[in-house]
């Protein structure tokens, strides 16, 4: 029994062969700081962490590579924005489907004054723009969303919402774990403010590394929550104005970000639209392998009906049997690695009509096969049969 990893939604695997080399690479044959060191290896290392910054800037529709900021994930990303940005009095607008990475750093804001309103989503995921209006308040500054849901990978409509907050005067912060490298995001044409990304998913970096862009403008509206050495105006021991530094202290995991800069580089060689297509495949052939089960009455996928409209991410409800039992006979029996329980947005299970119980979520990567989806449908159907 050969395993087949289907948990890309968590952590895209395997990574193309250029990123655990450029990791190695950069470890044995260089392994300095940057900004730190006054020789040749430490100046090449910054060229390349440069380079990974104007890639990222192009990638997203950036127009300045100094205001891409590295960190370890999207989580990271988006508590520096919010609890950099967000005071007491303001008030933010999120969806119903969003992930803890957005709802835990609101409800800790929110016990400082800053008021949040949960704007409801449809069962199957989606949103409709038009009523984030009857939401606003005086007081509302952002609008902070997931571009698409984790649990059933149903997409929002990210470039209505920018146009929605051009309008109207928002800031627009999205979370882009779920898109990014898959779908095209485009700050200048979809009215981005901030962009937090991260870079293990979508991207096939490593663990650990992630980020955000800012548009100009912001820069100066959120104040670092985090300070310390950045190798640069180190006779003053007030935090930097410039940037990233203003974003990065102490010292980034470059190793982690040499293969990030190796698998966007692939990326870019590839085309996200490939991948996009692929992807999107793979889940049209899950969808319709899953129908013969859901009208037995085994199970009931969530999220829409097929897959246009949403991420390689399938999550279904158990009906005969307890979700975490299923995914456990998937594993073990069948070496179907999968992800059950509530996926880290209990807030969108809620709106799916799954909670608390959860699902089993079967998420697909541009290296799967039809093969692993044949598989993981006969494993499924077996699992439901009891045999």
């Amino acid at each position: 029994m050969s395993p087949i990893y289907l948990d890309n939604a968590a952590t895209s695997f395997p990574k193309p062969a250029c990123v655990p080399e450029a990791v190695t690479a950069f470890m044995t044959g260089c392994g300095c700081n940057i900004n730190r060191g006054g020789y040749a290896s430490a100046y090449s290392a910054a060229s390349d962490i440069f380079d990974a910054r104007d890639l990222l800037a192009d990638f997203f529709g950036g127009d300045d590579p100094g205001r891409v900021i590295f960190t370890k994930n999207v989580t990271e990303s988006l508590n520096i924005i919010l609890k950099g940005l967000l005071k007491k009095g303001d008030h933010v607008l999120v969806s119903s489907m969003e992930h803890n990475a957005v709802m835990r750093p609101l409800v800790q804001l929110e016990a400082q004054g800053v008021s949040f309103t949960r704007v409801p989503c449809h069962s199957d995921g989606t949103m409709d723009p038009d009523t984030l209006e009857q939401y606003l308040t005086p007081a509302t500054r952002a609008v902070v969303m997931t571009h698409a849901s984790n649990v059933c990978g149903t997409v929002l409509p990210a470039a209505a919402i920018g146009d929605f907050c051009r309008r109207k005067g928002l800031i627009f912060i999205m979370d882009s774990a779920q898109t990014a490298g898959i779908l095209p995001v485009n700050m200048k044409e979809m009215g981005i403010h901030a962009l937090a990304f991260t870079g293990h998913k979508g991207l096939l970096g490593p663990q650990g590394t992630g980020g955000f862009v800012l548009e100009k403008d912001l820069v100066d509206k959120i104040e670092p929550i985090l300070s310390g050495g950045t190798g640069s105006f180190s006779h003053s021991e007030e935090v930097p104005l410039v940037m990233p530094d203003r974003f990065e202290p102490g010292t980034l995991n470059l190793p982690g970000i040499m293969g990030l800069y190796a698998g966007l580089k692939w990326l870019t060689e590839t085309g996200i639209d490939v991948i996009r297509q692929k992807e999107e495949a793979l889940t049209a052939h899950f969808l319709e392998g899953l129908k013969p089960l859901e009208n037995e009455g085994f199970l009931k996928p969530v999220g829409l009906p097929g897959a246009e409209g949403r991420m390689a991410v399938v999550s279904v409800n158990m009906l005969t049997m307890d979700n975490a039992d299923a995914a456990f006979r998937l594993d073990s029996e069948h070496g179907i690695m999968t992800r059950v329980g509530l996926h880290c947005a209990p807030s969108a299970h809620k709106t799916l009509g799954t909670y608390p119980a959860g699902t089993v979520r079967f998420s697909f990567g541009y290296f799967n096969t039809e093969n692993d989806i044949e598989c993981a449908l006969k494993a499924l159907w077996e699992v439901c049969h009891g045999i």
